[in-house]
C-alpha cells in the first residue's frame, strides 16, 4: 500500500464575505468554465485549479495513473490565511475543515485529513485543537513560518503541547518566504525561496528546543526539510565543538532532526538516497503535493523511485505505509 501524504485541497466554493471585516481578504472561487476557478484574494489571481482539488472521485479515478492508494488531505498552503481577524480565520479554517470531513466521508477507504488553524491566533488555535480532534482530523497543517515568526518561537509551544497531548500530527509546509528582497525572478520562490523556508522552519523546531520538550510531537517536514537536512552536519559540528547551541540543546541537532517526518518530495533519486541515510528510512514517507507540482508523481511512481535507490521490501513498505501511519497516530 502507498500513503501519498503531501496532497492538497481547495473547496469547490467558499462562502460569501458578507460583511465580514476580512473584506477582499476572504477568498473567492471564480468558476470560470466547467472543471475549473480561480482562486481570487483581493481582486488577484492567486492560481488556477482544476476539479480535482475537490472532487474525490476525480482524486480516486488519478490514483493508479501515480502508483498511490490514499491520500492525505490537506488545504492549499495559501488558504491558512495569517493575515485575517481571529473570528473570520476562525471561520475560514473551520469551513476547510468541514470540507476535508465531507471528502473522507465520500471515500473513507480512500483519504485521511488534516486540517487547518488561525495560528497568528495562537491561543485560539490551541482551543481549536479539541475540535480538530473531534471530528476525526487527524492534526493539522502549518506554514513554515506564521506572519513571519517560527513555529519554535515561545508563544506557540502551548499549541504545540496540546497537538501532542491530543496525538494530533503537524505538516510543516513553506508558504511565504521571508526573505523575498533577495530572491530573484518570479519562480524564485517556489524553487529557492520555499526550501531555504523549510530549512528555517526545521532550524527553527530544532533550536527552539520543541522536539527537547516535545519528545511525542509527530511533526512532518515538506519537501524533505527543504535545505535544512543538508545543512544538520554543520549544526552537528557546531554543536560538538561546545558553545552556545551545546549549552541549549541536550542532544545533537542530528538527533532531533531523526524524530520528524521528511516527504519524499525533493526530485531526484541521489537526494533521496541522502536524505534517507540522514535521518533514517523510519522518518521518510511518499509526497506529491498533488494536484499542484507539476505533478511529478504522474511521471515517476513511488514503486519505480525504490527501485532506483534500491530499497530493501521492507524499506518500501515502510516509506511506502507504515511510516505514514505511525506519523498519523493510526498505528505502531
Amino acid at each position: 500500500m502507498i500513503i501519498d501524504v503531501h496532497t492538497h485541497i481547495v473547496p469547490e466554493h467558499f462562502p460569501d464575505v458578507g460583511s465580514r471585516s476580512a473584506g477582499a481578504k476572504w477568498p473567492v472561487m471564480e468558476h470560470t468554465e466547467p472543471a475549473q476557478a480561480n482562486v481570487m484574494y483581493e481582486g488577484r489571481n492567486f492560481r488556477t485549479v482544476l476539479d480535482r482539488c475537490w472532487d474525490t472521485a476525480r482524486r480516486v479515478l488519478e490514483m493508479p495513473d501515480q502508483g498511490v492508494d490514499r491520500q492525505v488531505l490537506s488545504p492549499m498552503p495559501r488558504l491558512l490565511n495569517y493575515d485575517l481577524g481571529e473570528g473570520d480565520a476562525l471561520d475560514l479554517a473551520r469551513y476547510i475543515n468541514e470540507t476535508i470531513v465531507k471528502m473522507i466521508e465520500d471515500e473513507p477507504e480512500r483519504f485521511y485529513g488534516l486540517g487547518a488553524v488561525p495560528l497568528h491566533h495562537a491561543e485560539a488555535s490551541t482551543r481549536e485543537l479539541q475540535n480538530i480532534k473531534d471530528m476525526g482530523l487527524l492534526g493539522v497543517e502549518v506554514q513554515t513560518n506564521i506572519a513571519g515568526a517560527n513555529l519554535g518561537d515561545p508563544e506557540f509551544r502551548p499549541f504545540l503541547k496540546q497537538a501532542e497531548r491530543l496525538g494530533l500530527s503537524i505538516f510543516s509546509h513553506a508558504q511565504n518566504p521571508t526573505f523575498n528582497d533577495r530572491i530573484v525572478g518570479q519562480e524564485g520562490a517556489n524553487s529557492v525561496g520555499f526550501p531555504v523556508e523549510n530549512a528555517f522552519a526545521m532550524a527553527g523546531v530544532i533550536t527552539g528546543r520543541v522536539l527537547e520538550e516535545c519528545p511525542d510531537l509527530r511533526i512532518c517536514f515538506s519537501h524533505g526539510g527543504g535545505t535544512g537536512v543538508q545543512l544538520l552536519p554543520r549544526m552537528h559540528n557546531q554543536w560538538s565543538n561546545g558553545g552556545a547551541l551545546r549549552e541549549l540543546l541536550p542532544k545533537s541537532p542530528m538527533d532531533y532532526a531523526r524524530q520528524a517526518y521528511y516527504d519524499d518530495v525533493v526530485f531526484d533519486n541521489t537526494t533521496l538516497r541522502y536524505l534517507i541515510d540522514m535521518v533514517g528510512v523510519s522518518q521518510i514517507v511518499v509526497g506529491s503535493d498533488y494536484p499542484f507540482g507539476g505533478n511529478f508523481r504522474f511521471e515517476v511512481s513511488p514503486n519505480s523511485e525504490f527501485e532506483a535507490i534500491g530499497l530493501t521490501v521492507e524499506e518500501r513498505e515502510a516509506i511506502g505505509s507504515k511510516n505514514a501511519l505511525r506519523f498519523l497516530g493510526i498505528e505502531g
